[in-house]
């Protein structure tokens, strides 16, 4: 008979066999508390050699073993066993799903991290070139994410070995194995000592960017960067650059794309000289590209290029190109442009930005996208600090009242900042009926957003211009025939309140929330009572108990349940009020 105390864990481990997944899968993810139960000897001679035996086919299973075992090391007892965990992992290692092989992958790796150098020797290295010569091409694949963790600690004659295996993987007759061995020669060639970096693994690196696969190029160009910063300047611009140059003509343009995504890392690789005698024409052809998506990439990147390369250079070789993909036929590449063409601004220096910039960043200003002047609108910051405020107003008045509910918030986003460096009165003269009107837009987030701003722009301009134009207009439109917009005023009250201070509350604000506790729709008779509740901290005690009180009673006997509600949250702020 089962111990009564390891009785439910026996169950735990019958379910390991079980016919129904869901049973097996609950079992496997409690693996943890049956190897506690166990101990951790009996986890070691039993559990583990049991896990390896499993034949377990179901996916989803063998994915949660895999991510399992990679934090088993505390139950087998410590780093000192934690190679009687490689076996299963290593046949996880070779089944057909992808997610299971790289969840196995990981666990090995991490479990490699902290094995003892003795142990990695005698048993981590042995299960790299095991996978690495199986006939199995999945545990090829795998083998090749592990010669990272085996190679630091290999004596020279099996880093050797290592590297002869790795060589035999980078030319493997399966793409996918080769695809693997190129995703992963940066991570290897980060641990191979500098003699052997300059000879065998640019060597492998120089096969593979030569393959016939598009997809294994793709691989290298990923590599390219990572493998740069590991050579030496001249021996990068030996070997990485004619590799960038070559892959920026590639006939694939998923490679192009590639080069055009990571392209300033290259450059990082490659060093700023070499960036400009031999990149920067490859940039211009991958900004002309034929295909779109590899001309969003280079977009995107203009302005970190143009930091490298010199003023005179980013004027002569690069705005051409921005200024013809700011006519691109694509809208995508317009907002790829949009999103970023604003840092150049910095890069050429006021006079060009006015004379060759400011057109083009105004006519995307005006696309006809709403997504292209949403992403020139997020980098309005970049061009006023280098050309100012007024050559820019005049286009900013005409989004303000844009037809994309989108463009117009962020219009507004940007009215605070707009209005403190346009001073008073011209923002008086050209910003403030526009502010007004936004309150009564017909979409929320314009109306919130609206109320919000005049809050920011009172406490820019003080509680004598608020007073003066903002509150008259504000309180005129508290008589709005949609209720929906009566509620927006009722919160741009509450938000003004603090700013103007308890005196001009009381005798402006206050009258206007009181004679709206008398509205006919339960919405707005609601809301005085939260804007009450918050006008509380700012007028005095004897403000609250002779009219604010009164009315929050009033409103507590209403016949809407949401109007009591509010209401009697009030009257509680009320009491706490008073008694302090």
């Amino acid at each position: 008979m089962v111990d009564e105390p390891l009785y439910p864990i026996a169950i735990l481990i019958d379910e390991l066999k079980n016919e129904d997944i869901h049973l097996r899968l609950n079992s496997i993810r409690r693996l943890s508390t049956i190897a506690r139960a166990l101990g951790e000897e009996r986890t070691r001679k039993e559990l583990i050699p049991f896990l390896s035996e499993n034949n377990d086919d179901d996916d989803e299973v063998l994915l949660a073993m895999a991510e399992e075992l990679g934090a088993f090391i505390p139950y087998v007892g410590g780093v000192d066993y934690a190679y009687v965990l490689l076996p299963p992992l290593e046949t996880l290692c070779t089944v057909d799903e992808t997610i299971v092989r790289e969840k196995a992958v990981e666990s090995l790796c991490r479990i490699g991290s902290q094995m003892k150098e003795k142990d990695l020797v005698d048993w981590f290295i042995p299960l790299v070139k095991r996978l690495g010569a199986d006939e199995w091409f999945t545990s090829r694949i795998s083998a090749c994410c592990l010669f990272h963790v085996a190679y630091p600690s290999a004596p020279e004659a099996t880093r050797s070995e290592l590297r002869s295996v790795y060589n035999h993987l980078c030319h493997d007759d399966l793409p996918m194995v080769r695809r693997s061995a190129a995703s992963n020669l940066a991570k290897f060639a980060a641990t191979v000592e500098p003699a052997h970096l300059k000879s065998d693994i640019m060597s492998f690196f120089k096969d593979l960017t030569q393959d016939d696969q598009d997809s294994l190029r793709l691989s290298a160009v990923e590599g390219c960067a990572a493998l740069g910063k590991l050579l030496e300047p001249q021996d990068c611009i030996a070997n990485i650059l004619p590799v960038i140059v070559s892959f920026s003509q590639d006939k694939s343009w998923r490679v192009r794309f590639m080069v055009a995504n990571q392209l300033y890392e290259l450059c990082e690789a490659v060093g700023a000289e070499a960036t400009r005698t031999e990149l920067v024409p490859a940039y211009v052809r991958l900004l002309r590209d034929n295909e779109a998506e590899v001309r969003i990439a280079a977009a995107g990147k203009v302005t970190k290029f143009c930091r490298i390369i010199s003023p005179q250079l980013a004027t002569q070789q690069i705005l051409p190109c921005v200024k013809d993909l700011a006519i691109d036929s694509s809208q995508h590449v317009r907002a790829a442009l949009a999103s970023v063409i604003m840092g150049m601004a910095p890069v050429l220096g006021k006079e060009v930005t006015i004379e060759q910039l400011l057109p083009t960043f105004l006519a995307l200003l005006k696309d006809e996208f709403p997504d292209v002047r949403l992403s020139i609108m997020s980098k309005l910051d970049q061009v006023n600090q280098v050309i100012g405020i007024d050559l820019l107003s005049q286009s900013l008045l005409e989004l303000a009242e844009d037809r994309h509910w989108r463009v117009r918030l962020a219009i507004i986003e940007y009215i605070p900042l707009l209005a403190s460096q346009l001073g008073v009165e011209v923002f008086d003269d050209k910003l403030g009926s526009l502010c007004m009107q936004w309150l009564g837009d017909q979409v929320f987030s314009i109306r919130e957003a609206a109320a919000n701003n005049l809050k920011r722009l009172a406490e820019e301009f003080g509680p004598e211009w608020t007073c003066q134009h903002i509150l008259p207009q504000v309180i005129n439109m508290i008589n709005n025939p949609h209720y929906l917009y009566r509620m927006t005023i009722l919160h741009a009250i509450s938000l003004l309140a603090p700013v103007v201070g308890g005196e001009v509350t009381c005798q402006t604000l206050l009258p206007v929330v009181i004679n709206a506790s008398k509205d006919r729709v339960p919405n707005i008779k609601f809301n005085v009572a939260k804007v009450l509740k918050s006008l509380i901290p700012t007028v005095d005690a004897s403000v609250v108990d002779q009219t604010i009180r009164p009315t929050l009673q009033e409103l507590n006997e209403d016949p809407d349940v949401d109007v009591r509600y509010f209401a009697s949250e009030a009257l509680k702020a009320c009491d706490d009020t008073m008694s302090t």
